[in-house]
């Protein structure tokens, strides 16, 4: 008796439908799992027999066949042990042959008792199946609400083999799992961390907006003390909200990941990933034999704060100069290459010296001026160049600590402003493609979007030559320009825009120019 169930597999963050095929042919036994699968996979046969008989049901005595089509591809992991098991159930009969398997999505790991263990990456596949016309899906309670997240199709929560079983044979139907997505979008975007509890820095801050408004990466330099880290795990209280299918990309990450929180079924805030500088270039970009997520993957949508910029190996930061231009990573194995996503704010905070207190006005600085530079130094230019803000933190005094600043704002003030200047941006670049903030300009953009005046001409021209800009480095400046003319309300770019973007190249002028 041949009988076809369906599953579904995980290649980068992309689900794709498996067929899984089952023959019985009666008088002979054995059981072999072919379709190119890896250990675990192959694993599944003994899970498989366990949990039929833990379940109360005779494995067939027969010799059985099971195919993982299309027989090309690898499969990964233990999300088919489920589909296996009820495609031999239908070939022997324990599921009702009349019954119609198609349309239905099955996936699961098997405990020896028959339950349904949760699986990484159930977003993705649900998203694969209602893709491909599937009208059910079936999920480990443990996770099936992560997948009714997904709109269109119907997801059933399954505890074990046993209720599966008994709803596809019409005898107790399970009902599909209810999800609100406007309640789980409407907790999105409540942090624990708020602008407002920054003492002093107002420059700081308005360079934070800037970068906020215009997606640009920020470099914070500064003695310890000074509100570095603060100031940027606060950054994404004042990015504007995830959009729906931004938080199905972000969750389907995570999801493969296997660090969607537990109990979290949608990730509706921004992320903020924080890795420490002992990483690998394997953590921060992704790795691995079979490819999993890197921290920039992690932080799509979101933002990546390295602390201690300097102190993480070259080899590192560099990894991440390609990413920031292309926005997405592939990671290429003998056994094929996938592709993550990695649009994210980058955040670096150091010192200004190897021991933080170079231009102190208090505390004396113990370096000298070629220890300075060879600090600074050991973030290369090319990786300096992609970074649009370098803003210097000065440290605070009493005053400044103490005082209780009216001035200060809450951080949803700072997204209201920060939102506006993304949609005026928007309008202005609609029709240019896939472009969502001034940091994605590419020369086109900038040629087409960037109109300056004369005056603010004449004042790039003279920052251009003094400061030894590359070209890459002009564009920057012409970015961040072009944002803090947005967050005015402004579609010319004036002088008083070019100055404070050069005002915002602290690195330039200090130590290269």
């Amino acid at each position: 008796m041949l009988s076809s169930a369906y599953s579904a597999g995980l290649c980068g963050i992309d689900g794709f439908i498996v067929t899984v095929e089952c023959n019985l042919r009666e008088k002979l036994e054995g059981f072999e799992l072919v379709g190119l699968p890896d250990l675990a996979v192959k694993e599944a046969k003994e899970r498989v027999w366990n949990a039929c008989s833990n379940s109360g049901y005779p494995f067939p005595y027969a010799r059985i066949t099971v195919n993982l089509a299309p027989a090309d591809r690898k499969k990964e992991g233990s999300v088919f042990d489920a589909a296996i098991l009820t495609s031999i159930f239908h070939s022997a009969g324990i599921i009702r042959r009349d019954t119609d398997l198609s349309g239905r999505c099955i996936v699961g790991e098997l405990s020896l008792s028959g339950e349904l263990r949760g699986v990484r990456g159930i977003l993705c596949m649900c998203v694969a199946a209602k893709e491909s016309g599937f009208r059910e899906f079936y999920a480990p309670a443990e996770n099936a609400t992560e997948a009714a997240t997904v709109a269109g199709i119907d997801v059933y929560a399954v505890h074990n083999m046993r209720e599966l079983v008994r709803h596809l044979n019409g005898e107790e139907r399970l009902t599909p799992v209810q999800c609100d997505r406007n309640t789980l979008f409407a907790q999105a975007n409540t942090y624990d961390c708020d602008f407002i509890d920054v003492r002093g820095q107002a420059q700081a801050k308005r360079a934070m907006e800037i970068a906020a408004a215009g997606g640009h990466n920020i470099l914070l330099i500064g003695p310890p003390g000074t509100g570095k880290s603060m100031l940027a795990k606060r950054l994404p209280s004042i990015l504007p909200p995830l959009t729906f299918d931004e938080a199905i990309e972000t969750t389907k990450i995570h999801s493969v990941a296997g660090t969607l929180p537990e109990g979290m079924s949608l990730l509706s805030g921004r992320p903020f990933r924080a890795p420490h500088h002992t990483m690998s270039p394997a953590s921060l970009v992704g790795g691995g034999v079979n490819p999993r997520p890197g921290e920039i993957s992690l932080a799509n949508n979101g933002v990546l704060f390295l602390d201690e910029f300097p102190e993480f190996p070259r080899q590192v930061t560099d990894a991440l100069r390609q990413p920031l231009e292309d926005r997405r990573v592939t990671i290429t194995r003998a056994n094929g290459r996938v592709t993550f996503p990695c649009s994210f704010m980058l955040v670096g905070a150091m010192n200004p010296c190897h021991c933080g207190y170079y231009g102190h006005p208090t505390r004396k600085c113990t370096c000298k001026q070629s220890d300075v530079q060879r600090y600074i130094s050991k973030i290369s230019g090319p990786m300096l160049d992609r970074i649009d803000i370098q803003i210097e933190l000065p440290s605070l005094s009493y005053d400044e600590i103490s005082a209780n600043d009216a001035s200060a704002e809450r951080s949803e003030v700072i997204r209201a402003r920060v939102t506006a200047a993304r949609e005026f941006a928007m309008k202005r670049m609609k029709g240019a493609g896939k472009i969502f903030c001034n940091a994605q300009l590419d020369a086109a953009g900038i040629h087409e979007f960037c109109p300056t005046d004369e005056e603010a001409s004449s004042l790039l021209r003279a920052a251009y030559d003094s400061l030894g800009l590359s070209a890459r480095g002009y564009d920057r400046i012409l970015r961040v320009a072009r944002t803090i003319a947005d967050l005015a309300g402004s579609e010319l770019i004036r002088a008083p825009h070019i100055a404070e973007a050069i005002q915002l190249r602290s690195l330039d002028r200090k130590y290269w120019g």
